[in-house]
């Protein structure tokens, strides 16, 4: 597993690794923008995610490198987050300060290599893999204990502070929680984490639309201040909501005519998802992949309809997948706006039915999607 990552460090460093660490990427399954709203969602930790292979130096100085970047040099305790061709190296070094905070002595620097086997663009979320892989190979490096939630919270809270990205904990906590088999459901209102067994022979296609959109971050932004506002003007009628999360799906309907018609809409996709990440729940306790599959279904009409961060090149994807007698369901996955499709298939989904999707939707688009097959796979950990 991690001889590539034994290869790239010996051609930059005199010895081999102390330490190595594997985190994986994540695919969010369902419980679309509800982490922010205090809600329930359910990712999958996918089997190819990063690897770090790190050994103490003597000396006060980081020196990083990966398998898409030049070895950069930082000096121990001068952490700044940098911009440009290095900015990379923002995670390692935002987890390496985190940690510091916390207490982990750090008497001299250390070497680390970083190879990746994620593709690169698909949303998946390497960036909290690559927190989760540092945090753990730097915990045994210099004997920093925590737990599990506890190395999810460190990779959250660099990606937070050092790298300024506004993140919930879904992307950390399913790379640090994953289980070959299983998804992970977090309750984004009380931080706590629980897997959920799949039925085995449950398969994720990814369909990279690789239609960029260009104003991700403002509709992003919108959509937050509008479950805000969702929020503020369903608390007319129950005061005692704190998130969105909290107001059932009986009392949406019943205010509908009390506040605005666009912010219905949005409250509706928080609340009906809520509700979707529940029905899954049961639905995989019963081994009933099929309601699952209805479930993503109905999560991408409301993401088209209801929340409108879907496109049209996404739908098309979803369209695609579910005229195929092997897919339970599809929607899209992570922010929207752009961006990817997932899929639940079962065995017998392959690449000659993706590509066949794929040629149908370039020939409509214009696009070739990047096509990428997974499995739920295991959470962070230490490899030696």
């Amino acid at each position: 597993m991690h001889a590539p990552t034994l290869e790239l460090f010996q051609q930059y460093f005199p010895r081999q690794p102390v330490h190595y660490a594997f985190a994986p990427g994540r695919i969010e399954f369902i419980g679309n923008h509800t982490d922010y709203n205090g809600g329930l969602v359910m990712g999958a930790a996918v089997t190819e995610g990063i690897t770090v292979g790190v050994s103490l130096r003597e000396d006060a100085m980081i020196h990083i490198v990966s398998d898409a970047g030049d070895l950069v040099e930082i000096p121990l305790g001068n952490y700044k987050a940098v911009k440009g061709a290095a900015s990379w190296t923002n995670y390692p070094i935002g987890v390496t300060k985190v940690m510091a905070d916390l207490g982990m002595a750090t008497p001299t620097g250390y070497n680390m290599a970083v190879t990746s086997t994620l593709p690169s663009g698909a949303g998946m979320s390497s960036s909290a893999a690559f927190e989760l892989a540092t945090a753990k190979a730097l915990a045994a490096l210099y004997g920093f204990e925590t737990d599990t939630a506890g190395f999810a919270r460190i990779g959250r809270k660099a990606e937070n502070e050092f790298v300024g990205m506004p993140c919930g904990i879904l992307d950390q906590g399913v790379s640090a929680f994953g289980k070959a088999d299983h998804l992970v459901k977090i309750d984004c209102a009380t931080e706590t984490f629980v897997t959920e067994p799949m039925p085995r022979g449950a398969h994720f296609w990814i369909f990279n639309s690789n239609k960029k959109h260009a104003l991700v971050d403002s509709a992003y932004a919108d959509r937050f201040r509008e479950c805000h506002d969702a929020l503020a003007q369903l608390q007319a009628d129950y005061p005692e909501a704190k998130t969105l999360s909290e107001i059932s799906e009986g009392q949406l309907a019943a205010s509908k005519h009390n506040i605005d018609e666009l912010i219905f809409l949005r409250a509706a996709h928080i609340v009906g998802e809520n509700a979707r990440v529940r029905k899954v729940e049961m639905a995989l306790a019963n081994n009933d992949l099929k309601a699952v599959g209805a479930c993503l279904n109905q999560s991408h009409e409301s993401s088209r309809v209801n929340f409108e961060n879907s496109i049209e090149e996404l739908d098309t994807l979803v369209e695609l997948l579910k005229l195929q007698p092997s897919v339970y369901g599809a929607r899209l996955t992570g922010g929207g706006f752009g961006g990817a499709v997932m899929a639940l298939t079962d065995t017998n989904f392959g690449q000659a039915q993706a590509d066949v999707i794929a040629t149908t939707f370039e020939a409509r688009h214009g696009l070739q999607p990047s096509i990428f097959h997974t499995q739920a796979g295991d959470g962070a950990k230490l490899l030696k």
